[in-house]
């Protein structure tokens, strides 16, 4: 019996390029789909998951403050406000996450628009030239969600009524807990910081979040569910 193998010589074109005659046949390029589908599919689910991971740190932690805030009359306010800033830290750290995730997201939705929505009903590709995007974003991943767009969304997913429950927390905790209760802007004070500029700080912060969250109308990220009513993407 020959061996197939002693004529194999990698540097030869004929090898380097042998993944090019898969493009002629389609036998050979389906199933190379196929293989390249559960590939992102696969990058697309592990990248999910650090996302989940990062926002039930921020729900642990959330929950965590407002037990502690509210277990005795005594417990300064300004450990909310403390809450407030690790939540946005851990609100960073999951945009940029999405924005990893949204790459291999979008390859997995460009196959499921133009191969396999196809083949189900033949009623013709989304986009003619999706070959030549595939093969462009396999030669030079790009990020393809600005970061405005990416915090937005996580924002409206997570992030924005967990900052809410705990800027309400705050409030409530300088209204029925506070010393003096008839002036609750010096109640706010921390330290040397006048009340009034703290609740100033709070308010152009949480101001800011609905700016940032309503902004980009204009959504980048690719195959977002939706419904008919919503102006916005669901996940």
């Amino acid at each position: 019996m020959s061996d197939d193998s002693s004529d194999f010589d990698p540097q030869s074109r004929s090898e380097r390029e042998v993944a090019g005659e898969a493009a002629t046949d389609r036998s050979d390029f389906l199933s190379l789909m196929g293989h390249a589908y559960r590939g992102e599919l696969g990058r697309m689910t592990a990248w999910r998951t650090r996302i989940d991971r990062t926002t039930n740190w921020a729900v642990v932690l959330t929950a965590t403050l407002l037990t502690w805030a509210f277990s005795g009359e005594n417990r300064p306010h300004y450990v909310l406000l403390v809450g407030m800033v690790m939540v946005t830290v851990f609100l960073g750290i999951e945009a940029r996450r999405y924005r990893t995730y949204d790459i291999w997201r979008s390859r997995v939705r460009l196959l499921e628009e133009n191969v396999f929505a196809n083949a189900l009903d033949p009623d013709g590709a989304e986009q003619a030239n999706w070959r030549e995007l595939l093969s462009d974003d396999f030669r030079e991943p790009t990020v393809k969600t600005p970061r405005t767009e990416s915090v937005s969304r996580r924002l409206g997913r997570v992030y924005l009524p967990l900052l809410s429950v705990l800027v309400g927390a705050w409030l409530v905790r300088l209204t029925v807990f506070s010393g003096t209760p008839g002036n609750v802007v010096s109640g706010a004070a921390i330290g040397g910081l006048p009340g009034r500029l703290v609740v100033a700080a709070v308010a152009v912060f949480y101001v800011g979040l609905w700016a940032v969250y309503v902004w980009p109308r204009q959504r980048q990220a690719k195959g977002e569910l939706r419904t008919a009513e919503e102006t916005d993407d669901w996940k």
